[in-house]
């Protein structure tokens, strides 16, 4: 299939480079535990049923080396954090620090090395394909790469920060804002970095998600922390409905070399 052809094909590139790269939706306010139905969308609109939009696989959109549609511009290039002056330096050295090596074909050790998941919100960028389920008063996102579960409660009432137990993908609320999914997530572990971004437990991530059109979806992402951000980080992630796809059983099991914090080689082997 060429879906899983490609999937395997990606998959290769990330062994052979050892690297991390660390670096929905629809619709109209409904009850939580409606029932599902089938998508429907009329001749020529891009309308679909709320209840069941976004159950099914989805992909990236853009993939690389894929010519974008003309009716769906891709999203722009994540920006940079808006990192406090007094975390840049070590940020900047950090990523710095990892191109080097990646130039170089001894990537320094992350946690794609360790085969542990991405956790949010790096889970969602679909690096791989992605599964949506939509259940009586639950969204489950389940991410092919590292078999990453993530559910999204509606209408559940979030911890406080500090009560908040850390997690790989957090404690996440969803409610309905007209067309839009607006999902609220906190708690996530202090070493789950986007991008290598430092975060505190006060970091909160808020997405917003709608369809497109019944093949279509897209993410807007905006990262807010008091202690390490001068104000909000906001980027939009797409996706395309991939119509028939399986997900495909993901185990990181590969031997990996790399380079520690100090330079020195290592070898993790995968059991």
């Amino acid at each position: 299939m060429k879906y899983r052809s490609n999937v395997r094909a990606r998959f290769g590139l990330l062994l052979a480079t050892g690297a991390a790269l660390s670096l929905c939706l629809g619709p109209l306010a409904i009850a939580a535990d409606s029932p599902a139905s089938p998508a429907t969308s009329k001749p020529g609109t891009s309308a679909v049923d709320p209840r069941s939009a976004m159950t099914g696989s989805w992909n990236r959109y853009p993939e690389i080396d894929e010519t974008p549609r003309p009716e769906f511009p891709p999203p722009a290039p994540i920006p940079s954090p808006p990192l406090k002056a007094q975390y840049k330096a070590e940020y900047e050295a950090r990523r710095k620090a990892v191109q080097e090596a990646e130039a170089a074909g001894k990537p320094l050790y992350t946690h794609y090395t360790a085969c542990i998941p991405d956790g949010m919100p790096a889970m969602m960028m679909a690096m791989f394909p992605m599964e949506v389920l939509q259940t009586p008063g639950q969204i489950t996102i389940i991410q092919e790469a590292y078999n990453q579960v993530r559910r999204i409660y509606m209408g559940a009432e979030l911890p406080a920060f500090e009560d908040a137990e850390p997690l790989f993908w957090g404690h996440s609320s969803g409610r309905w804002e007209g067309d839009t999914l607006v999902v609220t997530t906190l708690g996530i572990k202090d070493s789950v970095r986007f991008r290598d971004v430092p975060h505190s437990n006060q970091m909160r991530i808020v997405e917003r998600i709608r369809m497109l059109s019944p093949d279509m979806m897209e993410d807007v992402v905006t990262v807010t922390d008091p202690v390490y951000l001068e104000g909000p980080w906001t980027w939009k992630w797409m996706y395309k409905r991939m119509p028939g796809y399986k997900m495909l059983e993901y185990v990181c099991e590969a031997n990996r070399e790399y380079q520690d914090e100090s330079g020195a080689a290592r070898l993790k082997i995968g059991k």
